[in-house]
């Protein structure tokens, strides 16, 4: 396989808006209570890594986001295994399904807090209310579209329900489920920050919150930076293992 070499050019932007915004600071006369220099966010991202702030609160963020994601794939694989197989099972659960899907995780923040309270289980919901909805649906998708051949050819070789979803439905299906599972991906971190920010008191949400009423933005914005860098992290890992396992 042909490596692909890192694009020098995807990194102009950003390190022209960083000197922009340096100098702009630098050479105000203003002094900002909102805006920090790049310098004193470097500064205080490496505080907080010095005095395990950051490292404590990442943690929590991605274990209530992993464990989220972990239930919801799981849940969403099986109905989605489940609703493309069986067209009847299907039909019937296509109104609850669309009318579940839309609610977003954040609206359901009362509900959880009312039945778990503050903490990891209360997150750890959320995310998985979150993360089913798309690898349900591109795994029903996925299971919809195996060519019916598959399916004929393990009948006749007599293979069992579990034996034909294991060896011909899932493989026939796993690029399709892979993308559901990225955007699954994605959508624990998006929604696990969130769920921090407005109501539970863990992780870099709370943090950023935390730093942005005791007037630390320069702490804040490195929370900020700290977290596209782990969403970038992610999606980079998540694209190098769907090149390996579905190249050409």
């Amino acid at each position: 396989m042909k490596r692909r070499r890192f694009d020098w050019r995807g990194a102009v932007l950003p390190v022209a808006v960083i000197a922009i915004v340096q100098i702009y600071v630098m050479t105000s006369r203003v002094k900002f209570d909102n805006i920090a220099a790049p310098t004193a966010i470097a500064a205080a991202g490496w505080q907080a890594v010095a005095d395990g702030t950051l490292l404590q609160a990442t943690l929590q963020t991605l274990g209530s986001a992993l464990g989220g994601l972990a239930i919801g794939t799981i849940l969403g694989l099986v109905l989605g295994v489940l609703f493309g197989l069986w067209q009847p099972l299907n039909r019937a659960m296509l109104l609850s399904v669309e009318a579940v899907r839309p609610i977003p995780s954040v609206a359901l923040v009362p509900v959880a807090l009312l039945i778990f309270g503050f903490g990891y289980r209360m997150e750890i919901l959320l995310v998985a209310h979150g993360t089913l909805w798309p690898v349900l649906i591109f795994t029903r998708s996925g299971v919809r579209n195996v060519q019916p051949r598959l399916l004929e050819v393990s009948r006749l070789l007599g293979f069992g329900l579990w034996t034909r979803v294991w060896k011909i439905v899932l493989p026939a299906a796993l690029s399709q489920i892979f993308v559901g599972f990225r955007i699954a991906a994605a959508l624990a971190l998006v929604i696990a920050v969130t769920v921090e920010i407005s109501a539970n008191p863990l992780g870099i949400g709370a943090g950023l919150m935390t730093a942005e009423q005791t007037l630390r933005p320069g702490l804040m914005y490195a929370f900020i930076v700290w977290l596209g860098l782990i969403g970038w992290a992610l999606n980079a890992v998540l694209l190098q293992a769907q090149r390996r396992l579905f190249a050409p």
